[in-house]
């Protein structure tokens, strides 16, 4: 990740103007990420709830959402939280310990790849005196969010399955005792193949998402600061990263609930005789099933994404001696 700031001169307190490029830690993205999905993550797990509900389930998020309360209690809204690097399998009942979550353990491997790949892109096509186009920006986010979503799948799959699992029947959850105990029990019942159940889907909905997302991002803050006197402020931060949620929710939904309701299948179902199925029951209205949930959580998602972003590179220029 890279950026051009003005360097601090040490020579008599002189601060010329000199532009230098800043080179951020390829795990910028991933960290921002995390801290963004431990403040949405009941959010999250709502949205999944209403995507693999049965038909005579709660409908509607604040249904699902009080369901969840009355069901599992508060820390059932943190369904999937366990520790990484527990080596003792916990009780089925107790998933919820104040460790490591499947969630974060999707961002550290998706967000790290797609928002290090897409910066790196970047910083190699532009120029001092040029950035890259809207139309690069949306050929260079594709890519990141397919090798994202190929690296992320494992944890992917994980998460949804621990946040799927209390709305399963008792003798049909699958009561994953951690995160890594998933990833061994899911290789050596399901072979290895399973890691990478409904990755094409999972790949295609990256590309949209990271496409809409970061390229939204990066052209609706240029063109704020090229047209208006906002600056490159947190007011800025914020309003491109609401608008980036928008348009990334909106254009996800369909492959966010086709990808929700591969990984949560126990047995494996082709993709046209999927949504085949899925259009026959529930007819064209399942194509945005979730999409509120959706937009609450992934736009607070966004926003915090970014914010927590901008935070670690004001952080680390100021660390380096830059300024803006």
């Amino acid at each position: 990740m890279s950026s051009s700031v003005k360097s601090r001169s040490p020579e008599h307190g002189v601060k010329p103007v000199q532009q230098a490029a800043v080179h951020y830690p390829f795990w910028f993205g991933g960290s921002a990420s995390c801290c963004a999905a431990a403040v949405t993550h009941p959010l999250d797990l709502v949205k999944v709830r209403l995507q693999t509900r049965a038909l005579d389930g709660p409908k509607g998020m604040f249904n699902t959402f009080v369901h969840v309360l009355k069901s599992d209690g508060v820390l059932g809204l943190y369904r999937g939280v366990s520790n990484l690097f527990l080596l003792h399998p916990l009780e089925s009942s107790s998933p919820n310990s104040s460790q490591l979550s499947a969630s974060l353990l999707r961002q550290l491997t998706y967000s790290t790849t797609r928002f290090g790949v897409y910066e790196e892109l970047k910083e190699a096509v532009s120029t001092s005196y040029q950035k890259p186009s809207f139309p690069t920006l949306i050929a260079m986010s594709s890519t990141s969010g397919f090798l994202g979503g190929i690296v992320g799948n494992p944890a992917d799959v994980l998460n949804v399955r621990m946040q799927h699992d209390a709305a399963l029947p008792q003798h049909a959850r699958r009561n994953y005792a951690n995160a890594i105990d998933g990833l061994i029990r899911m290789t050596r019942e399901e072979g290895w193949r399973a890691l990478f159940r409904g990755v094409w889907p999972n790949s295609m909905r990256a590309v949209l998402m990271t496409a809409s997302q970061l390229a939204s991002y990066d052209y609706s803050k240029e063109l704020i600061l090229k047209t208006t006197e906002m600056g490159d402020g947190l007011t800025t931060h914020f309003s491109c990263s609401i608008f980036a949620g928008f348009v990334a929710t909106t254009i996800c939904s369909p492959v966010d609930v086709i990808k929700t309701r591969v990984m949560s299948a126990k047995e494996s179902e082709g993709l046209v005789a999927l949504l085949t199925r899925v259009h026959r029951l529930e007819g064209p209205g399942w194509m945005f099933r979730g999409w509120v949930p959706s937009f609450v959580r992934l736009g607070p998602h966004t926003v915090a994404t970014f914010l927590f972003l901008e935070q670690h590179k004001k952080i680390y220029r100021r660390l380096r001696g830059f300024e803006e």
